[in-house]
């Protein structure tokens, strides 16, 4: 007799599995110092923190979110089992989708906003991710595990709530939130990247906040840039070649003397 897994137990840990195969992806390209927007001796000598303890750091985060995302599937199992069938269609599912990711980046943006601007959250929470002066991919959850809580795992747990989709719907949800997250984070300006292309809340976008020039401009993640352009935090730059090879985020003339 064959196994199968509930939807709400693949929406649960999909995602995690989805995080780490796709950051060794990026940690194998990034052996290509071409497409880099920092060197490799630069993610070395400028990180604050090993890699044995991002990596336990984010399983820590997701241990936590796997536990959530049961309970949220146990609470809502009903509602959602009994709407699943009326949930199908692809106008529907689109709906959810947007509505989901609205909601995700409008609870990040002004959480992570802020623990930027609150000097307490900021110094005890939000500073270890920040540790990551240059980011790179398995480092995206890397936090502070209240921080990974209230930003992260609360906000998914409120989009998944407001947009009101299945467990099903959700599993194809989260994988691409994680993979966009992981993407922001690679440290990785690779040529054909669709997110890239349709997203201007990208890797360049995030690796200027990473940085101490922009530590208080674009807080918008993970998928749009509204709230950064509305609220006038939004961070111009341009992308240029570095020196030894690769790519530089360097922000516009007005903003270098910030």
């Amino acid at each position: 007799m064959g196994f199968a897994m509930s939807d709400e137990m693949l929406g649960t840990f999909v995602p995690i599995v989805v995080y780490w195969v796709y950051s060794g992806i990026y940690i194998t390209l990034g052996s290509f110092e071409n497409y880099r927007l920092h060197s490799k001796k630069d993610e070395d000598d400028k990180n604050l923190v090993s890699k044995g303890t991002v990596v336990k750091g984010v399983l820590l985060q997701q241990a936590v979110q796997a536990v959530v995302a049961i309970l949220l599937f146990t609470v809502t199992g009903d509602d959602a089992g009994a709407s699943a069938s009326s949930n199908n269609s692809m106008i529907v599912l689109a709906r959810q989708f947007i509505t989901a990711m609205v909601v995700l980046d409008t609870w990040q943006y002004f959480m992570h906003r802020y623990m930027h601007h609150n000097k307490f959250l900021y110094k005890h929470i939000h500073s270890q991710h920040h540790r990551l002066i240059v980011p790179y991919a398995f480092g995206a959850l890397y936090n502070h595990p209240l921080e990974g809580l209230l930003l992260d795992t609360v906000g998914g747990a409120l989009s998944f709530l407001f947009s009101g989709m299945s467990p099903r719907a959700s599993i194809f949800f989260f994988s691409f939130a994680t993979i966009k997250t992981v993407d922001d984070h690679c440290g990785l300006w690779l040529p054909g990247n669709l997110f890239h292309v349709f997203f201007k809340n990208n890797t360049a976008y995030h690796d200027v906040h990473h940085q101490l020039y922009g530590s208080k401009y674009n807080f918008s993640q993970p998928f749009f840039v509204m709230w950064d352009r509305i609220l006038g935090t939004y961070m111009p730059y341009t992308l240029e070649k570095r020196k030894g090879g690769g790519f530089e985020a360097r922000p516009t003339k007005e903003y270098k003397d910030d």
